[in-house]
């Protein structure tokens, strides 16, 4: 049984609620209750969930009125898709007997004999027999370049040059020449013991990659999601259109489109919808173990615009205030102002007032406005702009080079108290690309990411902080805040990284820079308005 019946006196939404941008509603936290409670009786699967894991529950009602709800996990648990009483993965590929395993055990044969022929004695004996015989040439030939040099200089401090000096010049160059033929006659002999079996693996590597790339295709192929309209389409035809043109690895194994495949196929009418992490938090995301959080943008969206088609969805992002800007200082080169929380910097894909837009109104005259730095949208405090186009540049510079002073006031949620009042966090971080804007902490490919801290005041589990970013990345003090690696305190009101409130209590309280006309050192300050 997939379809677990909810007894309780609360009522449905009249809308589904929007996957990318919701608080769960009381229904979907009673589910999830549920499916937590089930789930922590499974002895067999405590280790890989506490490892880390997403569950996502989805409430319906059935052809008879009956309320329930549906549960769900992303990928496998115990290398399975299809355990009981969560719904089976949308198109099950790991079935022992079935095309995908049999041709991924083809391609395991492949690198396995890849790996035998690169590290067979045969191969890695006339490799270096190669490398032996070139090295060898390069030094025989350097060598008697060496002595023709020395042989040239002094026939050239010589102060008649005779014709036996012009003989033995000719004859080194030819002896050069014949040096290098006998050389390369050698490596050529060499190479043509090793060529065919370095073609064999070419080939072994070129049909694995062939069959790879096959099967990823044949895959998505038989990824064929549902709409509310009854309508069909697979993977490969979803995500085309879309700027990634094919899937991404993992499509369509996530929780959101499971619940409502297995919804549209058996009548259930979806009323709302929530995703949970179970678990320790991984490496490089922020997850955090009980914790709600939107459905992810690469893989998921695409898919979800799609089968979502057909549902009334709420509408819940909010869009960007449009309150009048505190302008704090301003002169004929540069602007100052205190952006409010929930103003974009810069015009974006909506119609929202952006600052740069009150800006230009403000001074309609100006070379600018110019935007030199920005602040997340959510995110209060100071800013400046440059007036000029040379303005624009000295500032630039300045915030390139990092001579600039930023300082935060965030208050962060923290279920600890902190040891250290003072330190620095230091977790390079990169986008996430399957899920944009959020960021990763990646030690690999991530970018050099550094931030000083200090503790101001605690009460409660909520800490004042004084953070001050000496890089400039993307989401940068969230991240650090959040992270298990940094603060393991989520700032408060982050919904990428923590939980949702009425704001993010994030503000760029101080600003210090050079006056890119006077030279004039400068400070500007903006208490946080919490």
């Amino acid at each position: 049984m997939r379809f677990h019946q909810l007894n309780t006196s609360l009522q449905p939404p009249v809308k589904l609620n929007n996957p990318f941008d919701y608080e769960p509603h009381p229904l979907s936290l009673l589910a999830a209750e549920q499916v937590a409670d089930y789930i922590k009786d499974k002895d067999d699967w405590c280790e890989e969930i506490a490892a880390g894991k997403m569950f996502g529950v989805l409430v319906c009602q059935d052809a008879e009125g009956k309320l329930g709800f549906l549960a769900a996990y992303s990928g496998q648990i115990g290398g399975r898709a299809d355990w009981p009483w969560f719904v089976p993965a949308v198109f099950d590929y790991l079935q022992p007997d079935g095309y995908f395993k049999q041709e991924e055990s083809a391609i395991t044969a492949i690198n396995h004999q890849v790996d035998t022929m690169e590290n067979s004695y045969q191969l890695l004996h006339l490799r270096q027999e190669v490398a032996r015989l070139k090295e060898q040439a390069d030094a025989e030939v350097n060598d008697y370049k060496e002595m023709m040099r020395k042989a040239k200089a002094l026939r050239a401090a010589a102060t008649v040059r005779t014709e036996a000096m012009t003989r033995e010049s000719q004859f080194q160059k030819a002896e050069l020449r014949r040096l290098k033929a006998r050389w390369k006659e050698r490596i050529t002999e060499a190479e043509r013991g090793l060529s065919p079996l370095e073609d064999q693996i070419t080939q072994l590597k070129q049909e694995r990659k062939h069959r790879s790339d096959a099967l990823q295709q044949w895959l998505f192929s038989q990824f064929v999601m549902l709409n509310a309209r009854g309508e069909r389409q697979s993977l490969l035809d979803i995500f085309a259109p879309t700027s990634q043109g094919i899937p991404p690895s993992g499509a369509g194994e996530c929780c959101a489109p499971r619940l409502l495949q297995y919804a549209f196929m058996h009548h259930l009418r979806p009323l709302c919808m929530a995703e949970f992490w179970q678990g320790a938090s991984p490496k490089m995301e922020i997850r955090h173990h009980g914790q709600y959080y939107p459905a992810c943008q690469g893989k998921c969206k695409p898919i979800l615009s799609f089968m979502l088609q057909g549902l009334k969805v709420e509408q819940l992002t909010p869009s960007a205030k449009t309150s009048p800007l505190d302008i704090i200082y301003a002169d004929a080169d540069i602007v100052v102002v205190n952006k409010p929380a929930g103003m974009l910097s810069v015009p974006g894909k909506t119609e929202a007032t952006s600052v740069y837009d009150l800006l230009k109104t403000r001074f309609p005259q100006a070379e600018g406005p110019i935007i030199v730095h920005r602040l997340d949208m959510d995110t209060s405090g100071i800013m400046v702009a440059a007036l000029s186009l040379k303005a624009y540049h000295h500032l630039q510079s300045q915030f390139i080079n990092r001579s600039t002073h930023k300082e935060y006031i965030a208050l962060v949620q923290s279920k600890n108290h902190f040891t250290h009042r003072k330190g620095q966090l230091c977790l390079p971080l990169r986008a996430d690309i399957d899920d944009r804007p959020r960021q990763l902490v990646d030690f690999e490919h991530g970018r050099h990411a550094l931030t000083t801290y200090e503790v101001l005041s605690e009460s409660q589990h909520i800490v004042r902080l004084r953070l001050v970013p000496h890089t400039g990345r993307t989401h940068q003090l969230r991240v650090h805040c959040a992270h298990h690696q940094g603060l393991q305190a989520p700032i408060l009101g982050d919904n990428l990284y923590g939980k949702a409130s009425d704001r993010l209590y994030l503000h760029a309280e101080k600003l210090s820079f050079t006056h890119p006309t006077t030279g004039e050192e400068l400070t500007f300050c903006a208490p946080a308005p919490f």
